[in-house]
């Protein structure tokens, strides 16, 4: 990925003190941390909130969606590369393409699947910038993954569903893990599920707030 540096508020220092503020709250990966510093979010929100681009929280990108909190972003990349080593990985939500850019540094290859198609042309155009090369994008329901490439080593998922999708399961590799925000807004959980030779395990990681998993795609 190419360097794209910013001035004032979306300069080094200020993405230095976002990293500070993830240590505080607890995220650990010295990886993680690097590559979110890294990482242009200014790139990814509109000009006109550019300047809190760096701030840890979530913004608006258009379409009822949001550019998720750099916390929750950092905390499901920690909790999906946690001692793995990640040859393909599926994201279900590419919004604005910055959760993506964050985990095509640390997968041989990812997979991406976005319901809304003006966001996804938009997250397009920063892969494009950002010389992501790593990166596959498709137009579709995330509900059903991508079965194409499947089995995963990881998959995250960026919206949250009432119950996990059959589909993700199915779609993970033995050993492989699920990042997903389950629940009813006011009320979802961060999952972690890995996947055994005989079943799942789940584990809960956090409470968190994301949009409502929706089924079809919006042309």
């Amino acid at each position: 990925m190419t360097a794209h540096s910013g001035i004032g508020m979306t300069s080094q220092r200020t993405r230095d003190r976002l990293a500070e503020t993830l240590v505080e709250m607890g995220i650990k990966s010295n990886l993680v941390l690097d590559v979110i510093r890294n990482t242009p979010r200014h790139l990814f929100v509109d000009e006109a909130l550019s300047s809190r681009a760096y701030e840890n929280t979530a913004l608006p990108i258009g379409f009822s969606q949001t550019i998720s909190q750099p916390y929750i972003v950092a905390k499901m990349t920690e909790a999906l590369i946690k001692g793995k080593d990640l040859q393909k990985v599926l994201e279900i939500g590419t919004g604005c393409g910055y959760q993506t850019v964050i985990m095509a540094q640390f997968t041989k290859q990812i997979y991406t699947v976005e319901r809304i198609s003006g966001l996804l042309m938009r997250a397009r155009e920063q892969f494009q910038k950002l010389a992501c090369t790593n990166i596959r994008s498709k137009h579709a329901d995330g509900n059903i993954g991508w079965l194409r490439y499947a089995p995963f080593d990881g998959i995250i998922v960026a919206a949250a569903p009432i119950g996990v999708p059959v589909a993700l399961l199915e779609q993970l590799a033995i050993a492989g893990r699920l990042i997903i925000p389950v629940g009813k807004p006011g009320d979802q959980k961060l999952l972690l599920i890995t996947r055994k030779e005989e079943g799942f395990e789940e584990e809960i990681i956090d409470s968190v707030s994301f949009v409502p998993m929706l089924s079809g795609v919006d042309t």
